[in-house]
């Protein structure tokens, strides 16, 4: 942890619309601006997620806005049900039996199991999670940290909250940059088809670039190429790789791995060598190092396993599976929309049998996973409806990144939040990866001109891709 670094909570209302049912502590730290005699105020960060504790992200590298934090302090947080903020669980991995995938009527009943574990591994909080409380949350931060309005440099799902807050809070809006730019918020289903769109699209760029690279096990045909990587995915879902530990490498664990490898044009190289080891040596160690296969832990062994601190619940503990139960929960928190409960097994699977088709045009490799998050809600309590009805043109004025080879969070979404919120500026990067701040002098050139000097051009401003 930086030196600097202070940590500490702040009680927020469990409930605001009804504030007697409790209270939650959130978790933040602070890094006091190092030139405090031209100090702005406090600078909110969040890295996006959701599911991803903030206080980590800022001890890990707090450098990488070192020049944003001469003038301001720097604050990180773990949002409520996240990391150190009385995080939710849902006593192991959230991943149904394979027994349960037989039939549709088995693998409702099986996601219904699921959520009623996960009521049963978190606390009080879990009703009330999602963006709409978190951005309350903010505001009390603001409140607490003495700030007049709130400063606010958000990446990815942080671009949704910044959003948010701007939304409920305008008055008390101060600078604020929004960097890979989130939905607000489309159907799950919608929400998959586009994001499977952006994979692939990222997808074809990292095959353009492997083309003019010597010794590209796709050769330098990029339409070939993807068909050779849709082939790929398709002969390890039938005979998957085997490493030298007998870890398994289906296709599936393979689109996981390129899809994490599209994060960065940095992981590039490695993806190149990693898809050359499988095609040539039939080897998967160079997946697996790129972030493939997880092996979920049985729930009911992580629970034997937990202390029972941890199953108490006890002060400093983060279950293991806490991002990915607070992902799913947010996710669902925001949507206001769910497959119908009351709809039969049949129907459901007539529904999603229509959208293959759809799912699959977009993309061979990542369509069918994104199909699978359709029903990642089912079972679970309806969402707001708060965040899709958001349609400010009065907003303050904010700025908007928007990178068009994002995997993530497709640069059509910065257009689409552009015009929600109606007085935003959008910097269009050329670039690749996920988010342009880390990677872009350019585009940290108008993040930090706005938010040290208040500087915001008008319109939409470009920036070059990264080599």
């Amino acid at each position: 942890m930086p030196a600097a670094m202070r940590c500490g909570t702040v009680r927020v209302p469990l409930d605001y619309a009804a504030p007697a049912k409790g209270s939650v502590e959130i978790a933040l730290a602070r890094i006091p601006a190092s030139d405090p005699g031209k100090r702005l105020g406090s600078l909110l960060l969040n890295y996006g997620g959701p599911g991803g504790p903030g206080i980590a992200g800022l001890a890990a590298d707090p450098k990488a806005f070192a020049g944003l934090g001469e003038r301001y302090d720097l604050i990180a947080f773990d949002p409520r049900g996240v990391g150190h903020s009385e995080p939710v669980s849902c006593g192991g991995s959230q991943q149904t039996a394979d027994e349960a995938r037989a039939d549709a009527a088995a693998q409702l009943a099986a996601l219904r199991a699921v959520v009623r574990r996960c009521e049963l591994a978190s606390g009080p909080v879990l009703p009330y999670i999602g963006t709409v409380h978190v951005a309350r949350d903010m505001d009390v931060m603001r409140h607490v940290l003495g700030d007049r309005k709130l400063n606010y440099l958000g990446f990815s799902y942080g671009t949704r909250l910044g959003a948010v807050y701007a939304a409920q809070f305008p008055e008390r809006t101060g600078r604020m940059v929004l960097d890979g730019v989130d939905t607000l918020v489309e159907p799950l289903a919608e929400q998959a088809l586009v994001t499977a769109r952006g994979q692939q699209r990222a997808l074809d760029r990292f095959l353009s670039w492997c083309a003019r690279r010597p010794g590209c096990v796709y050769g330098s045909n990029t339409r070939s190429a993807g068909q050779k990587v849709n082939a790929l995915v398709a002969r390890l879902d039938k005979e998957p790789l085997v490493g030298q530990d007998g870890t398994y490498v289906t296709g599936q664990d393979a689109v996981d791995s390129i899809a994490a490898a599209l994060y960065s044009r940095q992981t590039w190289p490695r993806l190149a060598d990693a898809l050359a080891m499988a095609e040539r040596d039939r080897d998967p160690v160079g997946l697996l190092q790129l972030g493939g296969p997880a092996d979920p832990s049985d729930p009911h062994d992580a629970e034997e396993e937990r202390t029972e601190e941890e199953r108490a619940g006890g002060p400093g503990t983060v279950p293991g599976d806490n991002a990915e139960a607070a992902l799913t929960a947010v996710t669902c928190a925001d949507d206001p929309d769910r497959s119908n409960d009351t709809a039969s097994p049949a129907a459901i699977a007539k529904e999603l049998a229509g959208l293959k088709g759809e799912f699959l045009r977009a993309s061979e490799v990542f369509g069918p996973h994104q199909l699978r998050t359709v029903l990642s809600c089912y079972g679970r309590p309806a969402g707001t409806d708060f965040i899709r009805k958001i349609d400010r043109p009065g907003a303050p004025r904010m700025l908007l990144v928007g990178t068009r080879g994002d995997p993530a969070t497709p640069y059509e979404w910065t257009e689409e939040t552009a015009k929600r919120l109606g007085s935003a500026v959008v910097v269009d990067f050329k670039g690749d990866g996920h988010t342009g701040y880390p990677v872009s002098s350019c585009v940290r050139e108008y993040a930090d001109r706005f938010l040290l000097d208040g500087r915001l051009p008008a319109g939409t401003r470009s920036c070059p891709a990264v080599e």
